[in-house]
């Protein structure tokens, strides 16, 4: 008999998280391999409809308020109720706020097999909310990770290492083959010039330790050599205005585009010369292999996962965080060179197409599962 797996999916934006448990869900849908069940705290965004050309059944959503009140409680018995009378065999939460819920959830529920993750290190949460957290950890049976470095920095925190498991993130190279091949109709259609070499960085301007006014001062430099570069931000968030700012203040407005959320990220690549990643603290960045398996050399700093994906020297470069001077320097030279640039990004699609496909996410998960 095929076991019964529900994916807890915060929501359905176009966030890291996301995208890789939307992902996960379809590719375990097409598998056949166990039951596809599918909830949410919130049913919002872009990638429901997506998920939705692959699963028809009802999305149950428990909305959630604080972690605090009454509320939580309520819908945290809903979830439980929903995994007894489903006979949820295991459940699998995604992101911070899902593995809180889903493993008080699933412990009310006593499912049997209670799945948590964990895709980033520290500097997003308050000390309260990694305890918090941490707590959940506890009641899971197994916490998968998305590179060693996490792996690493929960066993920093004392959680138990033979919970943990690495499933590096797949990528989904069909999904990500642009429409078009035209470069200048690309530009267009995205308001950017039709001329100049573009360095794009794909990320939310949600979350501060994604660090971009380190992208835009490193731009500055770089203009004082090539100054017909574009520097294109993708992403949507309350940080846009200061991005505006800091660029209007360094006098280069006009040689930096913030485009907000981009339905037509494989496109955008497509017409980019570099590929950028400016964390403070990340886990294991969907950008970076966006970034090669579109065949862009990278240039990221070296935080979470970055140095298991990028070779330095190979496929890219690493800087440290913080260091925009580095990270200047490192553009240039590939500005400058633009045979090495482009061997880098020809070996970047060949590393992802062997370590990084969406079918050995597969089969790890499924190991998981015990399938």
């Amino acid at each position: 008999m095929k076991k019964n797996v529900l994916q807890l999916i915060g929501s359905f934006h176009q966030g890291g998280s996301e995208r890789q448990a939307v992902q996960l869900s379809k590719l375990l849908i097409r598998d056949g391999s166990v039951n596809v069940f599918v909830a949410t705290l919130n049913r919002d965004g872009v990638l429901l409809d997506e998920l939705g050309s692959e699963y028809s059944s009802p999305i149950p959503e428990f909305k959630l308020v604080s972690f605090r009140d009454l509320n939580f409680a309520e819908q945290a018995i809903r979830c439980a109720k929903f995994l007894r009378d489903n006979r949820i065999d295991v459940i699998h939460t995604h992101d911070f706020y899902t593995n809180i819920f889903g493993m008080a959830a699933a412990t009310i529920a006593r499912a049997s097999m209670r799945i948590a993750s964990k895709r980033e290190t520290g500097g997003m949460r308050s000390r309260y909310q990694d305890a918090v957290e941490g707590f959940a950890f506890r009641q899971a049976h197994r916490i998968v990770v998305n590179s060693d470095s996490v792996g690493r920095y929960l066993a920093g925190r004392g959680i138990d290492t033979e919970k943990i498991s690495l499933i590096y993130n797949g990528v989904d190279l069909e999904r990500l083959k642009p429409a078009t091949g035209d470069t200048t109709a690309i530009r267009e259609s995205l308001r950017l010039p039709t001329e100049g070499p573009i360095v794009t960085l794909v990320a939310n301007l949600r979350h501060r330790v994604k660090n971009q006014p380190m992208f835009v001062r490193a731009a500055k430099r770089v203009l004082a050599h090539f100054p017909e570069t574009h520097f294109v931000l993708a992403g949507e968030g309350e940080l846009r205005g200061e991005l505006e700012s800091l660029a209007l203040e360094l006098g280069i407005e006009k040689s930096v585009h913030l485009i907000g959320r981009c339905d037509c990220v494989p496109e955008l690549l497509a017409a980019s010369s570099i590929g950028v990643l400016t964390s403070d603290y990340e886990g294991f960045s969907n950008s970076i292999l966006e970034y090669m398996a579109a065949a862009l050399p990278v240039v990221a700093t070296r935080v979470g996962g970055a140095a298991e994906s990028i070779t330095e020297g190979e496929t890219g470069y690493l800087v440290e965080a913080g260091d925009e001077a580095a990270l200047a320097d490192r553009m240039l030279d590939l500005l400058k060179d633009r045979q090495t640039a482009s061997a880098f990004g020809e070996r970047g699609r060949a590393v992802v197409e062997t370590n990084f496909s969406c079918a050995a996410q597969l089969r790890r998960t499924l190991e998981i599962y015990g399938v």
